[in-house]
């Protein structure tokens, strides 16, 4: 190997690593944005065409996770901790997992309904992931110390209303008179568990954002 290959190969490489997570949250906010017109959609036809446009995103999604990952197989110095890498690339691809298998129960229960508490939750995914975007591109320089703690906050109260919509839902489901069948709230149930679990997911990355701000003070 080549004196020049060896000093490269050594050196960190931010504005790798920097493209790629860009890229990942990029696209993160389109796949949430595509969510939220499903979740308008009140047309079944509609929603299978969105949904497997989506299907491809999270597809698309894969693959730059991948090449995260194989980033960090071929550099020998990261710019950031390795893991703390692995576990945003993790948790952004985990993210995207959610709302497409949510838009895949809604197409499989074959729902064309579009109740406020869906509406609303993909709201709060699109603002949650809106913040991740910017924080995540504002982590390489840490003068934006104070934004992305912004960012953090942020998501942490949009994670607080999405808490707020999912008890008030799942209440409204098994209450007494609610007009549903079993297998109609059990479907329910299952599609704003998924929702619940995204914004979960969108507050464990904060957590990995916040030991990154933490490590390189």
């Amino acid at each position: 190997m080549r004196g020049d290959k060896i000093v490269k190969f050594f050196m960190p490489k931010e504005e790798r690593f920097h493209e790629l997570l860009d890229k990942d949250t990029q696209h993160l906010l389109s796949s949430a944005r595509l969510f939220l017109e499903i979740a308008k959609s009140t047309s079944l036809d509609d929603r299978k065409t969105k949904v497997a446009q989506l299907k491809a995103l999270e597809h698309d999604g894969d693959l730059i996770t991948r090449d995260i990952f194989n980033a960090l197989n071929s550099t020998f110095i990261t710019p950031l901790d390795r893991e703390d890498i692995r576990s945003i690339a993790t948790d952004l691809d985990d993210i995207l997992d959610y709302m497409e298998g949510v838009a895949q129960y809604l197409i499989l229960f074959e729902i064309k309904d579009s109740p406020e508490p869906l509406r609303k939750f993909a709201e709060i995914i699109v603002s949650m992931v809106e913040e991740i975007h910017k924080a995540t591109g504002w982590v390489w320089d840490l003068s934006n110390e104070k934004q992305i703690y912004e960012s953090i906050v942020r998501i942490s109260a949009l994670e607080n209303e999405a808490d707020a919509v999912y008890f008030g839902v799942i209440a409204d489901l098994f209450k007494e008179g609610s007009g549903k069948t079993p297998v109609e709230i059990l479907k329910w149930k299952e599609i704003y568990q998924g929702l619940e679990d995204a914004c979960d997911e969108c507050k464990e990355f904060t957590h990995v954002l916040g030991n990154v701000v933490i490590k390189n003070a």
